[in-house]
């Protein structure tokens, strides 16, 4: 199998390629980030990821929680978007921010590429979906063979694919992955340079109504899939108490989205630019459950790693427990 690669993830990041031995500007170029992340602390400052959409952290924001809660703590908080959660982990892997959300995938290849970081909530995914563009023929998941299939490597729709191949009996090599981000998988998908794009909300809100694009599939007909909330190790470890907080916070974030899902709505229309409508549907899908890490998201989690680690799509055997952080008492 030769994977179509017109993506703009450094796959290098995220392979089963052998580390690169250390050289000079290796070295000067992570004391620099070690650097960073020193000042960032001595500064009292939290750095907050977030994904384009992702509805829990952007209702955060928009209240300025965490500001709040944080501010007689002498702590500042900034805020950074991604388009989708590898670049986030990559980042939070480099030292530049601390905590982040992200979808069941990258923490995998994260923990695999040896990236120091920790799971510090979960909580059950939102919509997700293999969609099929406008004049295709595809009616069965069988026909999924030989099929150009976009979705972004290391990335929740990359789990999703792989549930998907299993229920359709068919394995990785029998089709041909396209790995692209969302923007363009979304520009492929409207071109037809693609035959089906596993993705999830709300690009999948955005354009599963658009003429002649079919489901073919949902994440619920596979047994659905987990999100989490991650942070640096050395973050969490030396600041307890602040992560704590975070959780507390996302928490409660949670319980109000599920009792004002139509604000929610407002602002993810507003701050994604996506009509309210499909935002709408990606809402009224989202359980807006979060949870402290327990040992149901562990064992879900480590299945998750176990079929990527069969296909060779991680390097190495991985233990998800040994990446979750525990508040203290």
């Amino acid at each position: 199998m030769t994977a179509i690669r017109p993506d703009r993830i450094a796959v290098r990041a995220w392979g089963g390629a052998p580390r690169p031995r250390l050289h000079r500007r290796t070295l000067l170029a992570s004391a620099l980030a070690l650097s960073a992340v020193r000042r960032a602390q001595a500064a009292g400052v939290l750095r907050m990821g977030f994904q384009k959409g992702e509805p829990i952290l952007i209702a955060l924001k928009a209240a300025k929680t965490l500001e709040t809660q944080l501010a007689p703590l002498g702590i500042d908080v900034t805020w950074t978007e991604f388009q989708f959660g590898p670049p986030m982990l990559e980042a939070m892997r480099a030292g530049s921010i601390d905590v982040g959300g992200v979808g069941d995938t990258p923490p995998i290849f994260s923990q695999a590429a040896h990236g120091n970081l920790v799971y510090i909530a979960g909580q059950t995914a939102g919509g997700q979906a293999v969609l099929l563009p406008a004049g295709s023929t595809i009616q069965t998941l069988a026909e999924l063979k030989g099929k150009r299939i976009a979705f972004g490597r290391g990335s929740s729709a990359h789990s999703l694919l792989l549930k998907v191949l299993e229920k359709a009996g068919l394995t990785y090599d029998q089709i041909q992955p396209v790995y692209l981000g969302p923007a363009d998988a979304g520009a492929a998908f409207e071109h037809g340079a693609i035959d089906a794009w596993s993705i999830w909300d709300p690009y999948y809100a955005l354009f599963e109504t658009r003429p002649g694009v079919r489901t073919l599939i949902t994440d619920a007909q596979v047994g659905g899939q987990n999100a989490f909330f991650l942070a640096r190790a050395g973050f969490a470890h030396d600041n307890p108490s602040v992560t704590a907080k975070v959780v507390d916070a996302f928490i409660a974030t949670g319980a109000w989205a599920r009792a004002h899902r139509s604000e929610v709505a407002d602002q993810l229309a507003a701050s994604t630019g996506i009509s309210r409508e499909a935002i709408g549907r990606a809402v009224d899908r989202a359980p807006f459950q979060v949870r402290f890490m327990d040992q149901a998201f562990v064992d879900s989690q480590q299945k998750v790693a176990d079929r990527f680690r069969a296909l060779n799509l991680i390097p190495a055997d991985i233990q998800v427990a040994s990446a979750v952080w525990h508040p203290t008492a």
